[in-house]
């Protein structure tokens, strides 16, 4: 198995780890909002993590500061037109973006899809890049920021009074479409390699946009942003380790 096809397999483990946090609304009766905020926070610490050591440092050293600066800024400005223009729904936020005649279902699909689609699109990258240490550590991190997510996705769905099997399928589902992005990420580099370092800032860009816009907000709202802010700071220092433990 080569390092392209190895991205796209290791994208569909790591996304089927968000389904891991799903279903544990299985077999644990609930989570306080206070511990749901910490675990999104500590997904947001290894998010950003994940974004400096396995994308943003290799893409420096790969294409210099200049060239990575660029497609960083790049990278979250998509992101931020997506999220303006393409009509979608958030589980907890309602809808965003112009009106549309889609259905509710339609819209958080759309949705889950601006999210994960940067992150899916790192996993690719970095394996097709060929650093194998720098890869499994982005693809550790993720996947470990993925079962918290999982759980803030569908503990409060049964509170709002979806059934448990349900809410754990859209918590699977929210971590499927990854691959997606996967594939766009080894695509790009299989037409030319020299593009790499662009491509891992644009990836680096567009996941430090979900953090700040989507995931650090969402750890606040209800209240608890010590909880959150401590838990941002160790999902932070446990991929430092992971970083350092693969490297």
């Amino acid at each position: 198995m080569d390092t392209l096809q190895l991205g796209v397999v290791a994208s569909i483990a790591v996304g089927a780890a968000t389904g891991l946090g799903g279903i544990l609304v299985l077999f644990i009766k609930s989570l306080s909002q206070r511990m749901l905020d910490a675990l999104l926070g500590f997904a947001a610490g290894v998010m950003l993590a994940a974004t400096a050591f396995s994308l943003l440092i290799p893409a420096i050293e790969y294409g210099g500061v200049m060239q990575a600066a660029t497609a960083f800024i790049i990278g979250s400005v998509a992101i931020y037109f997506l999220d303006k223009y393409v009509p979608h729904e958030h589980m907890f936020k309602g809808r965003e973006g112009p009106a549309s005649r889609l259905s509710g279902v339609s819209l958080i699909i759309l949705a889950i899809t601006i999210h994960n689609f940067p992150e899916g699109m790192a996993v690719g990258v970095s394996f097709a890049g060929g650093d194998l240490t720098a890869a499994i550590t982005l693809a550790a991190a993720i996947a470990l920021q993925n079962i918290p997510e999982g759980s803030a996705v569908a503990f409060p769905l049964v509170r709002a009074g979806f059934g448990r099997g349900k809410a754990a399928w859209y918590a699977l589902l929210t971590g499927l479409l990854e691959p997606v992005g996967a594939i766009v990420g080894v695509s790009i580099i299989a037409i030319s390699f020299r593009v790499l370092p662009i491509t891992l800032a644009f990836s680096g860009g567009a996941m430090a946009f979900v953090v700040s816009h989507e995931m650090i907000p969402e750890s606040h709202r209800f209240g608890h942003e010590k909880e959150a802010t401590f838990g941002f700071v160790c999902g932070f220092a446990v991929t430092m380790l992971l970083d350092n433990a693969f490297g």
